[in-house]
């Protein structure tokens, strides 16, 4: 039975070397801490200038190999292969480690409305709740909600959406804003300073929007079409656009085209237009009305800016006949279209039951048109589900248009990115990346996450993953 008892001595002097084993193996791990290379990759915001990226995967490169991009003046300025360095060049400054890691062109939202976001979550809104789920239940929300607008929970808001899309990858955004009797200027004057705040983070195109009609209504729309003169001149605001199908007739709804057409050309700016958004083939598509209009307005020999049709979901039914007949009607001008799926499939429903959508993939492919896709509302009565993020746009595109190649979602990503950009008018970064592209990307991942790592565009648009940091002009602008 000794042997089951060893002396209290023995016991004590075992502890002790543990104790003494333990701690002089923590302080051995401490100073090989201390002295241990950085990591293998840099997840450091920098405020500063990056001057090179390395060891990183390219989209239209073989995924087996690995390049270094150089950076001046926030452009590309060139494209080699991945060569060894030492472990302690990440302490250079104006130096971004990739780690073997995807390196794409960034994000774009080319059509995102700033002032009503995420108003089912805020809390001073939680009264506001969905019940039928239709067009009519979400313009009285979103009525009633614009009535307790005040500018904390507009910058708030605000705020909200543009830190979120920049996590997600996004360095530009058209950014829309309403201006009527109820707001006035409220949801303008907050866009205008948080496109301030931003300016270093990101490009907010502003565009000042008439959600409510034009020519409908007890004063004929008199004071909105006041305001929306005023808005127009205001320094900050890029964009002017309208929603013609609110109006009452399609005489107004004509009206309503001739008139912000008008202001756009006289003031310079991009026109952007909410269209033809029913399922209805009883209903002929205001599209040719609006074509007929903007050709009246000679529109490109004025050297009008870019026209931006969105929704027009009614194009959905159109025949194979329609749609060359479309890109013969557009001819020179300036047309794109965004398709804008979340909100579409949630608002759009005919008695059938059937969902529509700009098949925007098949419209660039198939009929040369220009276009994107956008995620239009985030958390409010138009859209209620889904994020700030546009490749959970392009993700859902899978599906809804079928496009499940290589090439399908390579379109997909573009759509959301150098094709985004396009439709708004700003300079994109193409997936061959080449030298004297803006220097705008997203990097996809982390190194924790191992063989689920994303290493091509097709694998991105699958299933992007949570995890990435955002380059604008050369800099970093996310943590």
């Amino acid at each position: 039975m000794a042997g089951l008892n060893p002396d209290f001595n023995d016991i004590k002097a075992n502890a002790e070397a543990r104790v003494h084993y333990e701690n002089a193996a923590r302080d051995k791990a401490a100073r090989v801490s201390s002295r241990a290379p950085p990591p293998r990759y840099s997840d450091v915001y920098s405020s500063g200038p990056l001057h090179r990226i390395i060891g990183v995967r390219l989209p239209c490169k073989p995924r087996s190999t690995l390049w270094d991009l150089s950076i001046s003046d926030g452009k590309i300025a060139s494209i080699e292969p991945f060569v060894s360095r030492p472990h302690d060049i990440a302490h250079l400054p104006g130096v971004l480690v990739g780690t073997e890691r995807l390196l794409a062109p960034s994000l774009c939202h080319a059509h995102i409305h700033l002032d009503k976001c995420f108003l089912l979550q805020d809390p001073k809104f939680l009264d506001l709740e969905i019940e039928t789920g239709d067009f009519t239940e979400a313009m009285e929300l979103t009525t009633q909600a614009k009535s307790r607008f005040e500018e904390d929970d507009l910058l708030r808001r605000g705020r909200q959406l543009i830190e979120e899309s920049i996590h997600f990858g996004v360095t530009v955004m058209r950014a829309f804003v309403e201006v009527d009797g109820d707001v006035q200027f409220k949801c303008l004057d907050a866009g205008l300073k948080l496109k301030k705040e931003f300016k270093e983070r990101c490009e907010v195109q502003l565009c000042a929007f008439a959600q409510l009609p034009l020519f409908s209504g007890d004063d004929g729309g008199e004071k909105i079409r006041d305001l929306m003169s005023q808005a127009a001149h205001r320094e900050g605001v890029d964009v002017v656009g309208s929603t013609p199908y609110v109006e009452q007739d399609e005489v107004k709804m004509k009206m309503n085209i001739r008139w912000i057409s008008m202001m756009a050309l006289f003031n310079g700016k991009p026109l952007d237009l909410h269209l033809d958004y029913n399922l209805e083939k009883s209903k002929d598509p205001l599209i040719w009305s609006a074509l007929e209009i903007l050709k009246g307005r000679n529109w490109t020999e004025r050297e009008g800016k870019g026209i931006t049709l969105g929704h027009c979901t009614r194009l959905t039914l159109f025949s194979p006949e329609d749609w060359r007949k479309l890109k013969e009607e557009i001819g020179d001008l300036p047309v794109s279209f965004v398709g804008l799926p979340t909100s579409d499939l949630f608002m759009m429903r005919a008695e059938s039951r059937a969902r529509g959508t700009l098949p925007i993939p098949e419209m660039i492919e198939e009929y040369k048109l220009d276009g994107a896709i956008a995620v239009n509302n985030v958390g409010n009565a138009f859209t209620p589900q889904g994020n700030c993020d546009p490749l959970s746009v392009a993700s859902l595109g899978v599906a809804i248009y079928q496009a499940g190649t290589k090439k399908d979602a390579e379109v997909l990503y573009e759509c959301v990115s150098s094709r985004a950009k396009a439709v708004i008018g700003v300079p994109s970064t193409s997936l061959d990346l080449a030298v004297g592209d803006p220097a705008d990307f997203v990097l996809f991942d982390r190194l924790d996450i191992g063989w689920r790592c994303r290493t091509t565009i097709t694998e991105v648009v699958y299933d992007a993953g949570p995890h990435r940091q955002t380059i604008w002009q050369g800099k970093l602008t996310t943590l």
